[in-house]
């Protein structure tokens, strides 16, 4: 099988200055409970995915950071990139499609955003389609979030695939985690109308947890004052262009989870149910209003773990399954009634619009067995193996262009939409891919202020051959109060299928002869603790990201082709500051700065902000009242190659929120204000040949209110 992806070169090591007050967190013993630690630490300190095992943040061998649910309920947050804008050199931009979210982490960027691997407790919920966790997303709210861990950097040597630029893993509650009930409404702009439940009981010898969430919403109305059937009209001399129109952002979402403990076992299970989901700019970027989309996802996984089977052995065993569906419910017009496309070699004029309506459904099986041994006085192994079967086992598509499945010819405009599934002309087919993995880490213990983690981690793909990928973390408990680390990692990322298999698309087409995408970071964290109320964090990184996959226009001017196109680099500082000033008064300010390379042109990487500063204060005016400022300042994005609009302007958001509990904890209230200047905030839209098919970028939400009350029994 061919090797894609090389093991790395010798890390270069350096140690400056910048944090640590929980060094004394390396002598714990690793048969604490997690309870015990987060009771001991707090939520913001532990962390569990940069080894698989709870340990501080100030000691785990990652840039890391943990939002906890806490913090949530402060930042009066409501969906999770509300939550992910606030991590040190991570943004969080918007595709067209949906406004789907693009994680950015440390100018890694693309369309669909496969290179960040987002999990829920510790488990994948990345689509075959397009590598991301849905194209149906709609958001996921926060009531059910335990806390929230992101990494920024590879992590392909515990994860595999797709944990890329940085990964991010979204822990739930369970029965234990909720210690009343709790009901709560939502009401606010954009016709908004939320609402939820929680309820924790123990029942014989199980315990409980479930969380019900509901959201209803029109969604932002911000102009698009032109997109690109306003191009087209301007050279067909048609008038059919829904633009000026607003944004298409309806949602109404269900999200249930349901979590069952019993002594060494835990059962937890999820659904998202999305519905009346509006298209965002259209799936050409042409607005189209009437289209909505809907989708199903199931999760569920079995978990065992017993330290106590055998001696200086911890064992865990998990299966789970996931399966998603991307369904129209009601049609996708590309371009609208009217829109003459004969420019685009499909034949005239469309009375009905062109309309396309891919469906696709997946099925994913996963199963793992870990084994940690601690016997060696200076070591902690961890051992694992795993298996994954994903099914994209239903592909499915009703269009009114293209060939006729009947007779081959191709429809004429003005044809009834005509179902083109099961047949050669679908836009995708049909497959399935198979991934067994093993690995093996080493936490060594080398003095009282040393600690080395190594790893590595083979894969094996049916589609794709093999993968190797290291990692190399060294911890320095420099003093009491500053630790060093010094990083190494590689990471990969396989090919999504609508990068290898997308036919018949009149937008863009899959290539089979691609190769993985790789990575190779290098990275030099401080994590100093001036006092236990002051935290300062400074980072540096280096990475070489390598066989970038891109959808490519292609000559037609039409369609584009997704290729291994090319060679980033990137480089960048990283500034936190958690600051408890008193009792009534903490900040919390992050810095980020980044200058990404295109090595084939020599041009910074357009789109992504070179520099980016979050600022919060929170101040505590009484007993039950609290105040949480927010300012989110996004800066310095550049223009792709060839696109001659002014440069992408800067943009910085306020937010408030005003929160009130009772004195008994029975209930409380929370009054949200999101952009509270009103700030003309957008998201580059990406240039097309021959110009942007939305000029004047993706405008976000102006200002916007919600009150919220809920009631703990």
């Amino acid at each position: 099988m061919k090797q894609h992806i090389k093991c790395g070169s010798q890390m270069l090591m350096l140690s400056l200055l910048v944090a640590a007050n929980l060094v004394q967190a390396q002598t714990l013993s690793e048969n604490i409970e997690e309870d015990e630690l987060l009771d001991l630490y707090g939520d913001t300190e532990m962390i569990a995915i940069a080894t698989g095992n709870l340990q501080t943040t100030a000691k785990a061998p990652a840039v890391a950071t943990v939002i906890s649910a806490r913090d949530i309920q402060i930042s009066g947050a409501t969906d999770l990139d509300e939550l992910l804008e606030t991590v040190p050199g991570l943004h969080v931009s918007r595709s067209a499609l949906g406004y789907n979210p693009i994680y950015t982490f440390r100018g890694i960027q693309s369309a669909y955003n496969p290179q960040v691997l987002v999990l829920i407790n510790g488990i994948p919920i990345s689509n075959l389609f397009q590598g991301d966790r849905s194209l149906i997303w709609g958001g996921m709210p926060v009531n059910a979030i335990k806390r929230i861990e992101v990494i920024r950097g590879p992590g392909s040597a515990l994860y595999g695939a797709d944990a890329f630029a940085g990964v991010i893993n979204i822990v739930t509650l369970s029965g234990h985690d909720i210690s009343e009930n709790e009901f709560g409404v939502r009401l606010g702009s954009f016709d908004t109308q939320d609402a939820w439940a929680k309820i924790g009981f123990d029942w014989q010898d199980f315990s409980v947890g479930l969380v019900l969430e509901i959201h209803n919403t029109d969604g932002q109305d911000e102009v698009i004052d032109l997109d690109r059937q306003s191009l087209l009209d301007a050279i067909t001399g048609t008038q059919v262009s829904n633009a000026p129109g607003s944004v298409s952002l309806s949602r109404e979402n269900i999200d249930a989870r349901l979590d069952i403990t019993n002594g060494h076992w835990q059962l937890r299970s999820g659904m998202q149910l999305r519905r009346d989901w509006g298209n965002g700019v259209g799936g050409a970027e042409s607005l189209d209003p009437s289209n909505r989309w809907k989708s199903n996802r199931y999760n569920a996984d079995l978990t065992y773990r017993n330290d106590e089977l055998a001696d200086f052995w911890d064992l865990q065993a998990q299966m789970s399954y996931l399966q998603t569906s991307i369904e129209t419910d009601n049609d996708l017009r590309l371009f609208p009634a009217g829109s003459d496309l004969s420019l685009l070699g499909l034949g005239g004029v469309y009375p009905d619009g062109l309309i396309g309506n891919p469906e696709s459904f997946e099925r994913h099986y996963r199963g793992n067995l870990t084994a940690i041994y601690s016997r060696l006085e200076q070591h902690q192994l961890r051992f694992g193996l795993g298996y994954t079967f994903s099914d994209l086992y239903k592909v499915k598509e009703s269009k009114n262009f293209g060939p006729d499945p009947i007779t081959g010819s191709m429809l004429p405009p003005g044809s009834p939409v005509v179902d083109v599934s099961d047949s050669p002309y679908v836009y995708m087919n049909e497959g399935d891919r198979t991934n067994i993995y093993a690995y093996v880490q080493d936490v060594w213990y080398l003095a009282d202020d040393w600690e080395l983690t190594t790893g590595l981690r083979f894969d094996d793909y049916s589609d794709f051959g093999n993968s190797t990928n290291p990692r190399l973390a060294l911890v320095w408990s420099t003093s009491q109060k500053l630790t060093t680390k010094a990083l190494y990692g590689q990471a990969f990322r396989t090919p999504s299928f609508a990068e290898t298999q997308a036919i018949n698309n009149p937008v863009v087409l899959g290539n089979p002869d691609l190769a993985p995408e790789t990575l190779a970071s290098y990275e030099l964290a401080f994590d100093y603790r001036a006092t236990t109320d002051l935290k300062l964090a400074l980072n540096l990184f280096y990475y070489d990201w390598q066989d970038i996959i891109k959808f490519t226009q292609d000559e037609n001017g039409s369609t584009k082709t997704a290729k291994n196109m090319g060679h980033q680099t990137g480089k960048g500082i990283e500034l936190d500051m958690d600051w408890a000033i008193s009792e009534r008064w903490k900040v919390n300010a992050n810095y980020a700065w980044q200058e990404s390379i295109d090595e084939s042109t020599n041009n910074k990487i357009a789109l992504v902000p070179e520099s980016q500063l979050y600022l919060a204060l929170d101040w505590a005016i009484t007993h039950n009242i609290s105040l949480h400022n927010q300012v989110n300042w996004i800066m310095s994005r550049a223009r792709e190659p060839y696109d001659n609009r002014d440069q992408i302007a800067d943009y910085a958001v306020l937010d408030i929120t005003l929160h009130y509990e009772s004195t008994s904890g029975g209930w409380g209230a929370d009054i949200i204000m999101r952009n509270v200047t009103d700030s003309d905030a957008r998201e580059p839209s990406v240039w097309s040949i021959p110009q942007a098919s939305i000029p004047n970028d993706l405008p976000l939400e102006g200002r916007n209110m919600y009150a919220q009350l809920y009631v703990k029994f």
